[in-house]
C-alpha cells in the first residue's frame, strides 16, 4: 500500500477490511454480546487491528483524527484497545509528532506499584482513549475512570465502530464530550449490503 493514499482512500479500505474480515450479520439475533443480549450484528475487530494492513490504516486514520489535539498519549482497556494504540503511537513517531501508547489493565496489579495503567505517563497528561467497538460503552468508561484515577485528562474518545445500540456513545459522552467513531454500524451494514448486490 502506497503512503501517498489520501485519508478518504484509507477510510474506504479500512471499511472494506472491517466488513469482510470483522463483521458478521444474521437476520435472526444469534450473536451473544458481552452484556448478555443477542444481536443480529457481530464485530470481531481484532481480525483487523492485529492485521498488518489494518494497523497501517488505523494508525494513519486515527493519527489524523487526533494530531491537532494536545494529546500526549493514547490507550484504553486491554485487549481491544492495545493494537489500536500501538498502531497510532508508531505512526505518530513516523509522522514527527510522537504520541505515547498506554495500556489500561482490567484490574490494578496486585504487586509492585499496584498500577492499573502501564505506560510512560505523568499526572496531568492529556490523553485519548480508544476502543475497537462501542456497544454499552462499558469498557471505554472503565478506561476513562482508570485514567482519571491516575490523574490523566481524557480529552477525546475514538472507536473503530459504534454499534449504535444500548446508548453506548451517549453513555461515554456523559464523561467525555468528544466521542468520535471512525464508522457506525449503519455505514458498515450499508457497505455489506452493497457487496452482496
Amino acid at each position: 500500500m502506497e503512503n501517498s493514499l489520501n485519508l478518504q482512500d484509507l477510510r474506504k479500505r479500512l471499511k472494506h477490511l472491517i466488513t469482510v474480515k470483522a463483521f458478521q450479520f444474521s437476520e435472526e439475533p444469534v450473536f451473544r454480546l458481552v452484556h448478555g443480549g443477542l444481536s443480529c450484528f457481530y464485530f470481531n475487530c481484532k481480525k483487523v487491528t492485529l492485521d498488518p494492513e489494518g494497523q497501517y490504516l488505523i494508525g494513519h486514520i486515527i493519527y489524523e483524527m487526533i494530531q491537532a489535539t494536545e494529546a500526549r498519549a493514547i490507550g484504553g482497556l486491554t485487549l481491544g484497545a492495545d493494537p489500536i494504540a500501538l498502531s497510532v503511537s508508531y505512526t505518530s513517531w513516523l509522522r514527527g509528532r510522537p504520541i505515547r501508547a498506554f495500556v489500561v489493565r482490567k484490574e490494578p496489579k496486585e504487586h509492585g506499584t499496584m498500577s492499573q495503567i502501564e505506560g510512560n505517563l505523568q499526572p496531568g497528561d492529556k490523553v485519548v482513549v480508544v476502543d475497537d467497538v462501542i456497544t454499552t460503552g462499558g469498557s471505554t468508561i472503565k478506561a476513562i475512570k482508570a485514567c482519571r484515577t491516575a490523574g490523566l485528562e481524557v480529552i477525546k474518545v475514538v472507536a473503530l465502530v459504534d454499534r449504535e445500540e444500548m446508548n453506548g456513545r451517549g453513555n461515554i459522552m456523559e464523561l467525555v464530550a468528544d466521542v468520535e467513531p471512525i464508522f457506525t454500524r449503519t455505514e458498515i451494514m450499508d457497505y455489506y449490503r452493497s457487496l452482496s448486490k
